[in-house]
């Protein structure tokens, strides 16, 4: 019997076939809320990410976007029933939400709706998006309730019928609801072409078939993942390492012990009280940041859902910036969870070294510009940006990439200068950013804004004090810059208003190389020779 079809009366081919489909679905709803969307961040740097769910909330698939957006629907059923009896949902309700706490997200400006998909008369499944609306800007960050308006499990979509009066108390509460009102038609959008072809799937197969592959999928991503942790020497492996961010004085400790037991796998993190700043991090989220560490190193290609966490027990010190409790703010919770993606990478690297990377940028440097425009309209322009990538055992590192818990575009130049007061002075790799070896760390990015207006412009980043480091001698990668009109700024600011003329410039960290440098190839040292005379 195949390990697909196993424990189910299904055969192998068609649980395959529906495993595809099921693939196939959430691209094509990610690639319809792009396609439709309004706003920058979402049309052009995909800042989105799509996913089925079983009836129960488990994760059936999810699209290859943002691993921490995961976060968002871990829990998000559960959530939707605290608020609302099974027995009240119907076809064509759709609930929004966004709440960290009580709504199934994991920071405020990341909209999730979700919809019930009926079969039979009951529930076969939930189509879900979330997207990250540019919006929230200029808060202060000591608690939540600074943070943006925070909206519990409600139903936008009652059988079909848009409540107005849901939509209108959202929408009074943005800086930009022109474009919240476009971006969230573009999330329904996806998740009524979800249903389409999940019912569509279902006159193919029928209910009784589709669910048991449903729970067919799920026990063979748990399986994969009990075999690849099998597959790692058992042991207890040790890292530390330290956070720092502009709304930080200094740097907080940070340490993750992990423990591999046959085809188990614990992780026991240790992190400081969570502080009255925006980079705490949910439970929700350091899981979603985990299950991508993990199946990233031990096998990338176990299926995406709720099967490949069952052998994976996580744990960290509740109230802490790695599983905060409510009211703390988590508007920037993408630093933290990156610095908890370096630690499991690093410690994953002390069991098997050929298997993980160097230290990646460990950041998720954002930049957040806004101003107003001629007749006092609020405009918002947010860009996160990549950096150099860790190298690995047989290859240098990438260079200018979105690492780990991000997998976001840039936003073209082009689009950019159209639609902002800015324009960017230079866009390029930071040369010599990424940490020799054997094979070395892939190099950062350097963007140079020029305002054209008054406007105030807010960072996130990390590494500003420490470096991402190497991995088996390699050299670490350089640590963020941060550059205003020429003169470098250290320690940078969270936040600060630009004249017109001003120049805003990030240099994002590099990766850190892999292996000893006196171990490169003579290929490889012509090739930099070349590249530097170029």
């Amino acid at each position: 019997m195949s390990a697909l079809s196993q424990n189910t009366g299904l055969d192998a081919i068609s649980v395959e076939i529906i495993g595809s489909a099921l693939a196939s679905i959430v691209e094509e709803m990610g690639e319809k809320l792009v396609r439709a969307s309004f706003s920058t961040n979402i049309k052009e740097r995909r800042d989105c990410s799509t996913a089925l769910l079983d009836p129960a909330g488990q994760v059936l698939c999810q699209a290859e976007h943002v691993p921490v957006h995961l976060g968002s629907f871990l829990g998000l059923i559960e959530k939707i029933h605290q608020y609302h009896a099974a027995d009240s949902i119907e076809p064509g309700d759709i609930f929004l939400c966004n709440d960290p706490y009580r709504g199934g997200g994991t920071h405020l400006p990341d909209l999730v709706v979700a919809q019930p998909i009926f079969a039979d008369g009951v529930i076969l499944a939930w189509a879900v998006n979330t997207a990250h609306h540019a919006d929230f800007v200029d808060r202060g960050h000591a608690h939540i309730f600074q943070e943006g308006i925070r909206i519990p499990p409600s139903r936008l979509f009652r059988k079909g019928v848009l409540q107005s009066d849901i939509q209108n108390i959202f929408l009074l509460n943005c800086q930009v609801p022109q474009e919240r009102i476009s971006d969230l038609h573009a999330q329904i959008s996806a998740l009524r072409l979800a249903e389409q072809r999940l019912q569509e799937l279902t006159v193919r197969y029928g209910t009784s078939t589709l669910q048991q592959a449903f729970d067919a999928l799920m026990d063979y991503a748990e399986r994969r993942m009990r075999a690849a942790i099998a597959a790692l020497p058992d042991g207890c492996y040790r890292v530390e390492d330290r956070f720092d961010n502009p709304e930080l004085d200094g740097e907080l400790p940070v340490a993750l012990t992990l423990t591999i037991s046959g085809d188990e796998m614990v992780l026991d993190f240790e992190a400081p009280p969570q502080v009255k700043a925006g980079f705490n991090m949910v439970r929700a989220a350091l899981l979603a940041t985990v299950y991508y560490a993990v199946k990233a190193v031990a096998d990338p290609e176990i299926l995406p859902n709720a099967g490949l966490g069952r052998p994976i027990t996580v744990n960290a010190p509740e109230g802490s910036i790695f599983s905060c409790t409510s009211p703390a703010a988590v508007i920037n919770r993408t630093s933290a969870a990156q610095r908890s993606a370096d630690l499991v990478i690093a410690a994953l690297a002390q069991a098997v070294p050929a298997l993980a990377v160097g230290g990646s940028n460990g950041a998720v440097v954002v930049t957040s510009f806004s101003g107003e425009q001629d007749g006092g309209q609020l405009w918002v322009y947010l860009e996160a940006i990549g950096g150099g990538s860790g190298a690995r055992a047989t290859k240098d590192g990438l260079s200018g990439v979105h690492v780990h818990v991000t997998n976001t575009s840039n936003l073209p130049v082009e689009a950019l200068e159209a639609e902002y007061p800015l324009l960017l002075d230079a866009y390029e790799l930071v040369d010599g950013s990424g940490g020799e070896g054997q094979y070395r760390g892939g190099m950062g990015l350097l963007r140079r804004y020029r305002a054209l207006a008054p406007c105030r412009v807010e960072l996130d980043a990390s590494r500003i004090h420490s470096r991402p480091k190497g991995l088996l001698e390699g050299g670490d990668g350089q640590s963020f810059k941060l550059y205003v009109n020429g003169s470098e700024v250290f320690p940078p600011p969270q936040s600060m208003q630009l004249a017109a003329g001003d120049v805003y410039e990030v240099r994002t960290p590099g990766g850190g190389g892999y292996g000893p440098v006196s171990k490169r190839s003579e290929a490889d040292k012509a090739r930099d020779k070349q590249e530097l005379w170029l």
